[in-house]
């Protein structure tokens, strides 16, 4: 378990390589760590023309800024602690990207719902929930139900590894899945 010490991350590749980004200075914030991070943009990307992304459980938010640095127009970051939003505002003042981004302080389901209403679809969505607390198979039928994913869509799906992930969600199919240590499983579906 993490303590309140400030674990040290940083953007990976693109526009913003090496920059320091702010981890969430609490134990319910779990941050995706750099081998995680690399593994997964080099499993949808690297990198991309354009597009937008929505950072479900954002956290610090260190997924969608990793995706806007390597070429994403827009990411909308979501997450329910207030600790969590006031970091993921730091990290994007500090990168200079509001005009890039969108932050609610909601739960997941709720933003699916006004992203829906909104009209909004994503080309790029990171789902990184707490550890087996929420159904994958539910969020993602709901992010189909309420029309956020994109034509060509990439969901990427960060879980626990012996957490069972289904195989197909409507029309989203797992294309992989892949283990990193004991306890980290990550699946992408397209």
């Amino acid at each position: 378990m993490l303590t309140s010490e400030v674990y040290r991350m940083r953007v990976i590749a693109g526009e913003f390589k090496g920059r320091p980004l702010k981890s969430v200075p609490t134990h319910k914030t779990r941050p995706t760590t750099d081998k995680v991070k690399e593994a997964v943009f080099h499993g949808i990307g690297p990198f991309f023309e354009g597009g937008k992304a929505l950072d479900l459980f954002a956290g610090s938010g260190g997924l969608g800024i990793e995706a806007l640095s390597r070429g994403v127009d827009s990411c909308v970051f979501v997450d329910q602690q207030q600790k969590a939003i006031q970091t993921i505002y730091e990290n994007i003042k500090t990168l200079d990207i509001n005009e890039r981004t969108e932050v609610f302080k909601t739960d997941a389901m709720r933003a699916i719902k006004a992203a829906g209403k909104r009209g909004l679809t994503f080309d790029y969505i990171f789902l990184d929930p707490p550890y087996k607390k929420f159904s994958y198979q539910d969020l993602m039928e709901a992010l189909l139900e309420f029309e956020l994913v994109g034509e060509h869509a990439t969901i990427v799906c960060e879980h626990d590894a012996s957490e069972e992930i289904p195989e197909e969600v409507g029309r989203l199919k797992r294309m992989k899945t892949d283990h990193y240590g004991s306890n980290i499983g990550v699946s992408i579906f397209e």
